[in-house]
């Protein structure tokens, strides 16, 4: 998919968030117009009115690796960024959840099906989203319960061999914890 089928599925606004402020222009206390300029040794878009600080920051997501029979569950993308590219189970954070939650919903949201998690295997910075830089929280779990189904986001929900891997996964954050899985747990 090239930068104008993009660009044509996903707003100008949502593509230029990272680069633009998330769009912020006028303080959502006051309403006064936004300036841009140095605010605590960074440059940020701050209300001179009121005092507000915009403060750009990630958005936590969580996920699961699933491993069953040395084959690793990975989902193909249904929407952008990323169509049709693969990646581990993972969705943004909800407001109220703690990230365990999150990835349990959405494993169970994406695949069908239920997870017990182990432990945290490790947290990635993903900068290639185009909506937002993401904190991304990957947990080491088991299936519990549930039928493997892609749904939501999910166009295929399927197994790999770690030599089989998708050339096309999604995001780098994905890359480098399927790297690291590899180098913890089959390179020993």
């Amino acid at each position: 998919m090239n930068d104008d089928d993009l660009n044509h599925l996903i707003s100008g606004r949502e593509l230029g968030r990272s680069n633009d402020y998330n769009g912020y222009r006028f303080c959502p206390r006051c309403r006064a117009e936004l300036v841009i300029e140095k605010v605590e040794d960074k440059i940020r878009p701050h209300c001179r009115e009121c005092g507000f600080i915009y403060y750009q920051n990630p958005t936590p997501a969580a996920g699961a690796i699933i491993v069953e029979e040395n084959k690793i569950l990975l989902v193909q993308r249904s929407i952008q960024p990323g169509l049709g590219d693969w990646c581990i189970p993972a969705g943004f954070t909800e407001w109220t959840e703690h990230p365990q939650q999150t990835a349990v919903r959405e494993l169970k949201e994406e695949t069908g099906l239920e997870i017990s998690v182990k432990s945290l295997f490790d947290i990635f910075f993903g900068m290639d989203d185009p909506r937002t830089h993401a904190v991304l929280i990957l947990y080491l779990a088991d299936v519990v319960g549930g039928s493997l189904t892609a749904a939501d986001d999910a166009l295929d929900a399927r197994y790999f061999g770690f030599d089989e891997i998708p050339a096309n996964i999604a995001f780098q954050a994905h890359i480098d914890a399927l790297a690291l899985y590899r180098r913890r747990f089959l390179d020993r």
